[in-house]
């Protein structure tokens, strides 16, 4: 690709069963940072396990990097993916107003769903454990309404909503010096103000959400997000600290 950073190995596909799958399978043999493109996903994956619809002309990619850092500090690059696909999309549109993000992994347009990162960490038994994000954009089709369980943000499309036409690679050319951006702030300054700007952004804070978690459900005001990425939750009993969970509002 055109511009592409030699540091920095690509694949592309036409079609593959899940960019983050392909990752896996050939981390062994990839001692630096890799990214993995295709304009087609036959069985992509997002959170909890849930299929995730990569139809053709959508942005389905895997960024595999193996950062010096905690389990825990691995966990803060969904944090960075969020800002640099959060700036991508206001390169590409000039419309700061129409994106905001929603904890702990989703890009929102106009309120719905555009966007989504996954985390996945392996340890393979030598050097620093390898990070994949996944991240899946909606750019020119979007998944039925029906296909979504209730509660969840209706999707959105650039094409469809806004009527801008972003070819997959075009996208990547724009995502990837945001994502090292944002990193090397990380990297750099610790998390603070990753923190700072992603609150900045973000969806809904001081507004009634519904955190449901795999046992309880939770009600209450969106007050922040910790040092650690956590959701803090301001409920009529008491605070709770929310470390996984899906949001509805």
């Amino acid at each position: 690709m055109q511009g592409w950073p030699e540091d920095k190995q690509l694949f592309v596909y036409d079609t593959i069963d899940s960019t983050m799958a392909e990752a896996r399978r050939q981390a062994s043999t990839i001692s630096g940072t890799a990214w993995f493109l295709s304009y087609e996903q036959t069985a992509g994956v997002g959170r909890r396990g849930r299929a995730w619809d990569t139809q053709n002309g959508n942005f389905a990619a895997s960024l595999l990097i193996r950062p010096n850092a905690t389990p825990d500090q691995l966990a803060l690059r969904g944090f960075v993916a969020a800002l640099a696909l959060y700036d991508t999309l206001v390169a590409l549109t000039s419309r700061e107003d129409a994106f905001t993000l929603k904890w702990p992994n989703d890009v929102l347009l106009n309120g719905g769903k555009l966007a989504g990162i996954l985390l996945e960490t392996f340890n393979e038994g030598q050097g620093n454990p390898a990070l994949i994000i996944g991240i899946g954009v909606n750019l020119i089709n979007m998944p039925a309404p029906e296909k979504l369980e209730n509660g969840f943000n209706s999707p959105k499309s650039l094409a469809l909503d806004l009527g801008l036409t972003v070819a997959p690679e075009e996208f990547l050319n724009v995502l990837e010096p945001r994502f090292v951006n944002w990193n090397d702030q990380l990297c750099t300054y610790g998390f603070a103000p990753i923190r700072n700007a992603w609150l900045a952004r973000a969806a809904n804070i001081g507004e009634i959400i519904t955190a449901r978690m795999a046992k309880t459900i939770l009600t209450g005001t969106f007050k922040t997000v910790d040092d650690t990425g956590a959701l803090i939750l301001q409920a009529e009993d008491s605070q709770h600290v929310i470390t996984a969970a899906d949001i509805l509002f």
